[in-house]
């Protein structure tokens, strides 16, 4: 990391990863700074009221300050509004977790969670808001890669790695480029993407991507989560249908959201870029 402002946001990054909060010691461990920047980056944080100690020589968390600007962020460019209605119907058919991601700067990233499940075992990470999809273990991800090129696809991946580094990470995670190809032709033909003890030890989900007006770019994912016990391959089969529905009334609203549209028009002009570019092949 080279300047203030990179190794500002990467303790504030790692501080939304850690509500409960860390040490000076662990911050500039995880963040491979000198302890003493650290400190004085905090102090500043504090200053300006992002962050605060718990009790003097004590953990460092992050204030309510930035998650409420995110928050209204997405309310008044029209996300919550556009989304959540939708994502609470298919969450209250479904009985699972429903999330949504969205493509910015070249990521995907879940901005939005409606639960289902209102009893007995069930799928909830609470945090998982504003943390960037690890592509090649998710059905989310992988959802997105299907739309790609297979030669995208992997550059997506190779950019990011193909192994999610986390103990949480599942058993059946793809371990090889060829595996994860063979897992994005499968979503093609199914019309749907499925991640089974991959994302997460124990947990099956699958993800359709949400175009903009239906044949338009690829505005975000839409998936479904749940033990893996209960989303079975023939249950995912019976909710693949309104997962589909219901991305398709999430592209057709998406007109109705600021925030898309700043992206769609970002999106094709990226698209119209790309097609003045001859192909690799």
């Amino acid at each position: 990391m080279s300047s203030v402002l990179e190794k500002s946001l990467a303790i504030v990054e790692l501080l939304a990863d850690h509500p409960t909060g860390l040490p000076v010691s662990a911050i500039a461990a995880h963040t491979e700074q000198p302890a003493s920047g650290v400190h004085r980056t905090l102090q500043e944080l504090a200053r300006l009221g992002y962050v605060r100690q718990l009790q003097t020589q004590g953990d460092y968390v992050l204030t309510i300050r930035m998650p409420a600007m995110g928050l209204g962020f997405l309310g008044r460019a029209g996300v919550t509004d556009v989304a959540q209605p939708i994502l609470d119907a298919l969450a209250a058919f479904s009985g699972e977790l429903i999330r949504l991601s969205v493509v910015d700067s070249g990521k995907l990233i879940w901005v939005a969670v409606a639960q289902g499940a209102t009893r007995g075992l069930r799928y909830d990470p609470g945090q998982e808001q504003g943390v960037v999809v690890h592509l090649a273990s998710s059905s989310g991800g992988k959802a997105w890669l299907s739309t790609m090129s297979d030669e995208d696809a992997l550059a997506r991946v190779s950019e990011q790695g193909l192994i999610r580094k986390a103990d949480s990470a599942g058993p059946n995670a793809p371990r090889s480029l060829k595996l994860l190809l063979d897992q994005l032709a499968e979503a093609r033909t199914l019309g749907y993407a499925v991640a089974v003890d991959s994302y997460l030890a124990g947990m099956a989900a699958m993800a359709v991507p949400v175009r903009y007006r239906l044949s338009g770019p690829v505005v975000g994912c839409l998936s479904i989560a749940g033990p893996a016990v209960r989303m079975t391959a023939a249950r995912m089969a019976e909710l693949a249908p309104h997962l589909k529905a219901a991305a398709t009334e999430l592209g057709e609203a998406a007109s109705g959201s600021k925030y898309f549209q700043v992206n769609i028009r970002a999106l094709e002009s990226g698209l119209r870029v790309d097609s003045a570019q001859p192909s690799p092949r």
